[in-house]
């Protein structure tokens, strides 16, 4: 009853405005396109702007079908809201209105949007009187399409310059609105090009109204195609702009035939030399490589394992021309490379004259050592480890004995390292003898003492040592070192005398006499003298070892028996003072028989009478004198 009390009187309002002349003022504005993701709620905006409360509006939406043909799907006057049945929007629309004063908004909402949405939508807001305005929004609705997916011909293609060949397809799936394709290479866009490139792309509708693209690409194939990439970019339309995807690259092999063959030393990598392994490889600028056949000089051929030679051990006798070779499928003509090798030597070291040299004491050395070499040599000469000389020749004046032994030429190439040789020689000095001078000549030793007397003598032959005494032959023993002889005599002294030592050979002799002074001693107890002799080993000037002599015996036995006089004079007078043994005054002693070998020694003195006897072999004997 109220709702009719109601629509009358807005009836009754209306026919009496219309009736007076009066007219309301109406304004719409709507954007131009809405964008919308397929299945997602789309958002269409209406704004209005009247001189006239809400309350005497009437509102309206329409679309337009692809004809041009309107169609309404809503309604609402101030006593009711109306939304179409029968329509493809049933039940999928929501109308909001926000009325303000003189001006408001009317949104249409369209849920989960299909592509048959896609159309002109009309918002009509009029008022009871005759005003009235109306605006247009068109719906857009997107989707992306699938990551596309390339296929690339597996086969190898031949190189071919008649015509293009099928390189690959490429293909994106349910798109909305058709997105399109572009083939790249190597990051360079492809178009069409008539006899080079083609490009060929087709078109599916899905039963869901969505887009499949597919595109071909062919492509007349060169030499510099071997190992390109190609992929292809999908374009589509999004919200607000444009999407792209890539798809993955893909290499192609292109098989050509070897119009240009190589052929180098793979190893080593420096000059080659006698005793190398060297590995040759061929390589040829077609694809794949072809399998080559390698010869040498004499055309002989040579077995490879992937087109890689190898020559072990190599020596000068393998210098020379080396090619590798293969076919022309096409022309059957052999398509060569080649390279020349060169294998440096050395050969052995030679040393002339002779291996083992004898020369006399003076004479002069020339020796010469020679190694023939393709390169540069560098020659030392060795003795014992230590060098002597540089050069290939070996100068040696006036040699003595020091100089013989083993001399050794080591001949290298500085260039190479690892290449050298070496060669040797015995020099043998020969003359007569040479005795070691010892450091005094001239002994002196207690009477009754032996002493050991040393000489050692060298000479090339080896050297005969005798020894003689006032005109004798004396009993001698030897020695034979490695640098002479040594000999060694015992001597006793019983008096002064001279020994001789004399070393002869059948060069020569030479002599050193030793001069024995004999000294009575102050003790009875025999002494022995060891005196050597120490040979010179790196000049001809002799180091003297030193002789024992009876000097320093005799100084040491006198300072013993001082210090005991003094000792026993010390005690006599505190044995005469009564300050020992607890007496007082002079006391007995009781006295033993001295023995017969004891040496006495008697010490006085100026200013006393008194004397002691000290035993120097025997018991200490003392009492009153």
């Amino acid at each position: 009853m109220a709702l009719r009390t109601k629509t009358a009187l807005l009836v009754g309002l209306f026919f009496l405005l219309h009736t007076w002349g009066v007219k309301a003022q109406v304004k719409v504005e709507m954007e131009d396109r809405v964008e919308v993701t397929l299945g997602t709620a789309a958002e269409i905006p209406c704004l209005y702007t009247t001189d006239v409360g809400f309350g005497g509006l009437i509102i309206e939406w329409f679309y337009l079908d692809p004809a041009g043909k309107r169609h309404r799907i809503y309604f609402q006057d101030p006593t009711m809201r109306i939304e179409e049945t029968n329509s493809q929007f049933t039940g999928r629309i929501k109308v909001d209105v926000t009325p303000s004063q003189g001006s408001g908004q009317v949104l249409l909402r369209v849920l989960e949007t299909r592509l048959g949405d896609e159309l002109d939508f009309i918002c009509l807001v009029k008022s009871l009187t005759d005003g009235n305005d109306q605006g247009k929004t068109q719906l857009r609705v997107f989707e992306k399409p699938a990551h596309p997916i390339i296929k690339s011909v597996d086969e190898d293609i031949w190189f071919n310059n008649e015509e293009p060949v099928k390189i690959g397809s490429c293909e994106a799936k349910n798109g909305y609105p058709r997105p399109s394709i572009t083939w790249y290479k190597d990051n360079t866009p492809l178009s069409n090009v008539p006899n080079e490139v083609s490009v060929l792309s087709k078109e599916t509708t899905e039963s869901s109204g969505l887009f499949s693209v597919e595109s071909e690409l062919s492509l007349k194939v060169v030499k510099e195609d071997q190992g390109s990439e190609f992929y292809c970019e999908v374009n589509y339309q999004i919200i607000g702009g444009f999407g792209m995807l890539e798809s993955e690259k893909k290499k192609i092999r292109v098989r050509y035939p070897s119009d240009e063959v190589n052929l180098w030393v793979k190893s080593p990598k420096r000059d080659i030399k006698e005793g190398d392994t060297v590995e040759f490889e061929c390589l040829g600028n077609g694809n794949p490589q072809p399998l080559f056949t390698f010869r040498n000089r004499e055309m002989v051929e040579l077995n490879a394992i992937n087109n890689v030679l190898e020559l072990r051990n190599v020596s000068r006798l393998d210098s020379g021309l080396y090619e590798c070779f293969t076919t022309d499928i096409e022309t059957f003509e052999e398509v060569v490379g080649n390279t020349t090798l060169f294998v440096n030597y050395l050969e052995p070291a030679d040393v002339s004259p002779e291996e083992t040299l004898t020369l006399s004491q003076g004479a002069d050395l020339n020796q010469s050592c020679n190694a023939l070499s393709s390169l540069k040599t560098h020659t030392v000469w060795m003795k014992n480890g230590v060098k002597v000389a540089t050069g290939n020749i070996l100068s040696l004046r006036d040699v003595v004995y020091d100089m013989a032994g083993t001399y050794e030429c080591m001949v290298t190439v500085p260039q190479l390292v690892g290449m050298e040789t070496s060669a040797a020689f015995q020099l043998i000095v020969e003359g007569s003898p040479e005795i070691s001078e010892p450091q005094s000549t001239s002994l002196e030793q207690a009477v009754e003492s032996t002493v050991v007397l040393t000489c050692r003598a060298r000479g090339n032959p080896t050297p005969t040592i005798t020894w003689r005494s006032a005109g004798s032959l004396v009993d001698s023993q030897s020695n034979v070192t490695e640098d002479g002889v040594l000999s060694w005599v015992n001597v006793k002294v019983s008096s002064d005398l001279n020994v001789s030592c004399n070393a002869s050979n059948t060069n020569g002799n030479v002599e050193t006499l030793y001069s024995i002074k004999a000294i009575v001693p102050t003790t009875t107890s025999p002494t022995t003298t060891l005196a050597t002799v120490v040979p010179t080993t790196t000049s001809p000037t002799t180091t003297l070892a030193t002789a024992g002599g009876s000097g320093v015996i005799i100084a040491v036995l006198i300072i013993c028996l001082l210090l005991l006089a003094i000792l026993g004079s010390v005690l006599y007078f505190l044995y005469k003072k009564g300050k020992i043994c607890g007496r007082s005054g002079k006391q007995d002693l009781t006295k033993e028989k001295t023995s017969r070998d004891n040496i006495v020694v008697e010490m006085k003195s100026d200013n006393t009478e008194e004397a002691v006897l000290l035993a120097v072999n025997g018991d200490k004997t003392s009492g009153d004198q």
